[in-house]
């Protein structure tokens, strides 16, 4: 409690001695779209006493009418000045927890779904971590018509004069401006798609990092004109965009993931928790990959997992443990490759956790390594082996999620059974759609 208050009086300093004129309140709802309210700064310390009281039946997922009310409650550890704010006008902004109107954490906020799976983990002595690699397209047009990229560069490319480069440079900078350290930034496989790595921290933070880096890019590129898309697969017969993010469970300051005499170097920790991700995996799609258009990129395959396994170094396999550099025990981990960056990531990263935390407190045996090309072995094959398939569209993957006990301990009742119904209504509507393929195969000929 003490830290807090340190924390709001330094909130409170800044925006007096910087001259802040709007101190902007960010929260997500259930799909993780971001949301946001502004207060001037006389309203702070009132708001930091007794939170922002607002009618939660209007944001999706949150209240029904007849309990509407909630408060949004400034969390001061993640104050940051705006970078792109006015000079006339500075503002700052900070991420918030949602609360009853008694002061109880609200069951459908997902910032408290990830808080309190994460206290559960610090009650059993693990601190999560994780560092995602944000995949997503720039396009010319914003539209509802065919994707314009802005190039045809791949992997690694350098396209120094292209308008890409530019606002991936000027994204870089705002991030850094926002106190999000950045790892890695790059060219991706597909026409005008690209990557930015996010370095290692607590899994709280990270969510919040991966919130304001999706709405920070978007930003800096409707300035220019251009359309910035989290959208896992807008463009056919190319790699789609993933989050793959790497995982590690530390204990008392050292890795727990690590292991000096275990199978190359992964404890029985390690072990476990990979073995809660393949055990569950398939209940927990439909959270990590929540649109119809999610499966797009599973099924195409690249560098899209589709089976449930695990190995060392086959980027086929849904979790993957990199091997680390000699003497860099505590950069053990796992990555999870199923993952994209249209899921709200205060979910995601909760049934990972709960899946792997499942894993390590039922002692659940870690499964054979995948060896081969899982894309390259057919039905059979792969029977043989023991590896299932990933759902394969949303409806399956809704049908597991629903009869998860995990998944709905995990995220609760309230936004289980409300991300469900959504979710059954946009497979219903989907389904409801003709599509251009239907057009172009059954129009002409039937």
């Amino acid at each position: 409690m003490e830290n807090d208050d340190r924390k709001r009086d330094y909130v409170l300093r800044t925006v007096e001695e910087r001259g802040v004129r709007l101190i902007r309140l960010w929260f997500t709802d259930v799909l993780g779209r971001h949301k946001s309210v502004a207060i001037s700064p006389a309203e702070l310390e009132t708001v930091f006493d007794e939170g922002l009281q607002f009618d939660g039946s209007s944001i999706d997922g949150f209240s029904r009418i007849q309990e509407s009310d909630v408060l949004a409650v400034p969390d001061p550890g993640t104050f940051e000045l705006l970078p792109w704010a006015a000079e006339d006008e500075p503002s700052g902004t900070m991420f918030c927890d949602i609360t009853q109107l008694d002061g109880s954490p609200f069951p459908g906020d997902p910032r408290q779904v990830l808080r309190r799976n994460l206290t559960r983990a610090r009650d059993a002595g693990f601190e999560m971590f994780c560092a995602p690699e944000v995949e997503f397209f720039y396009f010319a047009e914003a539209n509802r018509g065919i994707p314009q990229p802005l190039d045809g560069a791949s992997y690694f490319d350098l396209t120094t004069a292209d308008v890409s480069s530019d606002l991936r440079k000027r994204t870089l900078h705002m991030l850094e401006a926002l106190s999000i350290p950045v790892e890695y930034s790059f060219h991706e496989d597909s026409p005008s798609q690209h990557e930015i790595d996010l370095q290692y921290t607590d899994a709280l933070s990270m969510a919040d990092a991966v919130m304001t880096l999706r709405l920070t890019v978007k930003k800096i590129a409707l300035e220019q004109g251009v359309h910035a898309t989290f959208m896992p697969k807008p463009l056919n017969g190319v790699q789609g965009s993933g989050m793959h993010t790497h995982l590690s469970l530390f204990r008392d300051g050292q890795n727990a993931f690590h292991g000096p005499d275990g199978d190359e170097g992964l404890s029985d920790v390690g072990k476990g928790f990979i073995a809660g991700l393949l055990r569950h995996a398939r209940e927990i799609t439909a959270v990590t990959n929540q649109l119809v258009n999610s499966y797009k990129r599973i099924n195409e395959g690249y560098e899209a997992p589709r089976f449930v396994s695990w190995a060392r170094n086959n980027r086929s396999a849904l979790v993957r443990v990199p091997i680390i550099k000699p003497g860099k025990t505590q950069s053990t981990r796992v990555e999870y490759r199923v993952l994209d960056p249209a899921c709200n990531p205060y979910l995601a990263y909760a049934v990972i956790l709960a899946a792997g935390l499942r894993g390590i407190e039922a002692g659940y045996e870690l499964p054979a390594e995948a060896e081969a090309n899982l894309h390259e072995l057919g039905p059979d094959e792969l029977s043989t082996i023991g590896v299932e398939p990933l759902p394969s569209n949303l409806a399956e993957a809704l049908d597991e999620m629903e009869a998860s006990e995990l998944v709905r301990e995990t995220l609760g009742d309230h936004i289980f059974e409300w991300f469900l119904r959504n979710k059954r209504a946009e497979w219903n509507e989907y389904q409801r759609q003709v599509t251009p393929f239907e057009l172009e195969h059954y129009l002409p000929t039937w």
